[in-house]
């Protein structure tokens, strides 16, 4: 695979940014088309896409320094001209930005992050297919049949056939994206039925959200058993997976708390 795709005069066109390019501005024009059906206000999704990359790729550099921080303190200048990325860091520093940005602007926390969720992981999905252009996030060694070969990256091993779990997390991401989009609608019909009224909610109160770090969370944590790019450790998982799995865990538990918990009282209530 070739991360250098194109140049015209000086500047070269590198696959990598190309692919997250393109997946931003799937995420924004997606996130913009939903905006007026749920009565939000398109304006705050450019404002917030912009904090949310600026701030996200800090916090995923950052936690890839915290996971190399041994190699870090041994050449910090050199380290930081590489080009290295934990995503959970990234997850966790875009969701922090929305937060602070909303209670900024004072509008719904629940109801962008709902709204943005579904396109977030259509945008990763674009971004993994970067990460094959570039060689990064590769795979162990095999034999199988479906292994690619790698001969001009910097990141993979050259002429090794490796697993292609690039194209393992490109796919499971559309998918999660396919399935928060198709739930959207019929949670939203759900709502709608349930009120009475023909509007479009709002959001669905945070259940998109949870339902998507619980699908990318699994998927993460299997496809980290298939990948060679070595990220640190805590115990016997990876960094990635002992993440995913407090985050798992936390979203099973907030959903429990918030929607069927919350269900099953009401219709205690109602019986009664």
């Amino acid at each position: 695979m070739h991360n250098d795709l194109f140049s015209i005069g000086p500047v070269t066109i590198h696959g990598y940014g190309l692919m997250i390019a393109i997946g931003v501005l799937a995420a924004i024009i997606i996130s913009d088309r939903r905006c007026a059906k749920r009565g939000l206000k398109a304006d705050h999704i450019y404002s917030l896409v912009v904090w949310m990359i600026v701030l996200g790729f800090l916090t995923a550099k950052i936690l890839f320094i915290i996971t190399y921080f041994k190699d870090f303190l041994a050449d910090p200048r050199a380290f930081l001209k590489t080009s290295g990325f934990v995503v959970f860091g990234g997850l966790i520093g875009g969701m922090l930005t929305l937060y602070g940005y909303c209670r900024i602007k004072k509008i719904s926390f629940v109801d962008y992050i709902d709204l943005i969720v579904p396109s977030v992981a259509l945008a990763q999905g674009f971004g993994r297919i970067g990460c094959l252009l570039a060689g990064c996030c590769y795979g162990r060694p095999t034999d199988s049949a479906i292994g690619i070969v790698f001969t001009h990256s910097d990141f993979a091993p050259n002429n090794i056939k490796l697993l292609p779990t690039q194209i393992m997390m490109s796919i499971g991401d559309f998918i999660i994206a396919a399935i928060l989009f198709i739930l959207a609608v019929k949670l939203e019909k759900r709502i709608q039925q349930k009120s009475g009224s023909d509007t479009y909610p709002s959001s669905t109160g945070g259940r998109l959200t949870l339902i998507y770090f619980i699908l990318y969370s699994l998927g993460r944590f299997f496809v980290e058993y298939y990948r060679a790019d070595y990220r640190g450790s805590v115990g016997p998982f990876s960094t990635s997976q002992f993440i995913g799995l407090l985050v798992i865990a936390a979203s099973i538990v907030m959903y429990y708390l918030f929607f069927i918990r919350n269900k099953n009282t009401a219709k205690g209530e109602k019986d009664e």
